[in-house]
């Protein structure tokens, strides 16, 4: 009976977590985060500022928490199914570049990068957030799992998982200033295909 109530309670607190941080998503697309306060947010999730504020001090803070579901989300939904007999590389080649793709199409991501820029400038500049060490968790296990069955290089899994996550980082975050939509060698899917390249080359045995 206890472990069933705990579960419900996770359950419940989870749920609760989604309703909150979709209403700031609600309110950042709406208008930004520096325009987006916390009544807008408990307004939106149909809570108290109270019961905001016991859980989250400040808009930025849920805006961080937002960030890290919604970036989490697009790495886990752009990776395709394992295929054992194609190896790890492969399939974790595929799933990075389309997440990279994914990345750079999310609506957040575009709010942010048109509105709000400076909100991404510690997490390139400074410090890791919470969405970078969930990236870079998922990296080195999948990694390992390369090293196992022989499809990715030998090296320090943390090590090839931090180089991995800067180069795809370059891209996300800076892609539009490289590409010239006239010139078919400089479209964003060329620099993409040669981002596949890069990952290919860094990863092969």
């Amino acid at each position: 009976m206890t472990p069933n109530r705990h579960n419900r309670s996770a359950q419940q607190r989870s749920s609760g977590s989604d309703v909150v941080l979709d209403a700031v998503r609600d309110c950042v697309l709406a208008v930004g985060v520096r325009r987006t306060t916390m009544t807008d947010v408990a307004r939106r999730a149909n809570i108290s500022r109270m019961t905001l504020y016991r859980r989250w001090p400040d808009v930025r803070s849920l805006v961080g928490d937002l960030m890290t579901r919604e970036w989490i989300a697009v790495a886990t939904g752009a990776m395709p199914e394992i295929r054992p007999e194609l190896g790890t590389r492969p399939p974790l080649v595929d799933g990075l570049v389309a997440g990279v793709k994914a990345f750079r199409a999310h609506p957040l991501f575009q709010k942010i990068v048109d509105v709000d820029p400076e909100l991404l400038l510690p997490y390139v500049l400074d410090r890791r957030g919470a969405s970078q060490e969930a990236l870079l968790e998922l990296l080195a296990g999948a990694l390992r799992e390369g090293h196992a069955d022989g499809s990715v290089r030998e090296a320090p899994a943390e090590l090839q998982a931090r180089t991995v996550l800067l180069i795809l980082q370059s891209f996300a975050l800076s892609l539009r200033t490289m590409t010239e939509e006239d010139d078919e060698s400089l479209t964003a899917d060329a620099l993409l295909a040669e981002l596949r390249t890069i990952l290919e080359r860094t990863l092969a045995p």
